[in-house]
């Protein structure tokens, strides 16, 4: 049975040279061979737009990661991106660039032999609310139509100062609140129909069991990889967390 390879979280920047090193290296020696890897959301630390890919200071980093998604996705691994809460503009040109194909939130599909339901994760921490009032405001058409308008150095300046702000905020908030609502899980099972659910977003990884209504569930979350990293391997109906070596994260 081919693996499934699972990550999410990775936030790519320049400031973390080393972390798009060891994602590079991961696509060239983990991920090769799989039946498909699957990004669920916070690939890139934040996404301003489409145009990050030909812009003369923010193409270098975009261009490495769109050629070595795209090299691996040629060598016959299908790739599959979800926008997550840093990189929701990423837009057709991206895609097209890496060729990966985008990956609704939520999407159920089969991982592993088992039906999965894959989320970035973000839209479980309804405790959060001043988040899920910003994560409305940002998926909104007009709020996306006036921030892609601006020029993209603006667009950067803006995206660095919102990613403050949140920092700041988080340092005042209970891990309790950040993390998932567990009636908010216990409804996107009853509501897909699947015993498997596997997101990323809360850096706080592990599996998680609940018996709803007599069908035995169990919860993924996909590990940060500023935070050590690593990825889910499924295969023959059995999931594992894989942590990556120590030293390169």
């Amino acid at each position: 049975m081919q693996r499934d390879l699972l990550i999410s979280d990775l936030h790519l920047s320049d400031e973390r040279p080393s972390i798009t090193d060891r994602f590079v290296e991961f696509l060239g020696r983990e991920a090769t061979g799989s039946r498909g890897l699957y990004i669920l959301g916070d690939l890139f630390d934040y996404w301003v737009g489409d145009d990050e890919l030909n812009a003369d200071d923010g193409a270098p980093l975009a261009r490495r990661v769109a050629s070595a998604l795209e090299a691996l996705a040629r060598a016959g691994t299908p790739v599959y991106v979800m926008q997550g809460n840093r990189d929701f503009l990423l837009g057709r040109s991206f895609f097209s660039a890496c060729g990966a194909l985008p990956l609704p939130d939520p999407t159920v599909t089969e991982i592993g032999g088992v039906k999965t339901l894959l989320m970035h994760g973000d839209s479980l921490c309804t405790d959060d609310r001043d988040y899920m009032a910003w994560r409305q405001t940002a998926r909104s058409p007009s709020w996306q139509a006036e921030f892609l308008a601006a020029p993209i150095g603006e667009r950067r300046a803006r995206s660095r100062a919102l990613r403050a702000e949140s920092e700041a905020r988080k340092r005042t908030k209970s891990v309790e609140i950040m993390d998932v609502n567990q009636q908010a899980v216990v409804e996107v099972f009853r509501r897909h129909g699947v015993t498997r659910l596997i997101h990323g977003h809360t850096h706080r990884p592990g599996r998680h069991e609940l018996n709803l209504e007599g069908r035995r569930c169990e919860r993924w979350v996909l590990p940060a990889w500023f935070e050590g990293g690593g990825y889910l391997r499924a295969e023959d109906g059995e999931a594992r967390l894989v942590s990556l070596p120590p030293g390169n994260a």
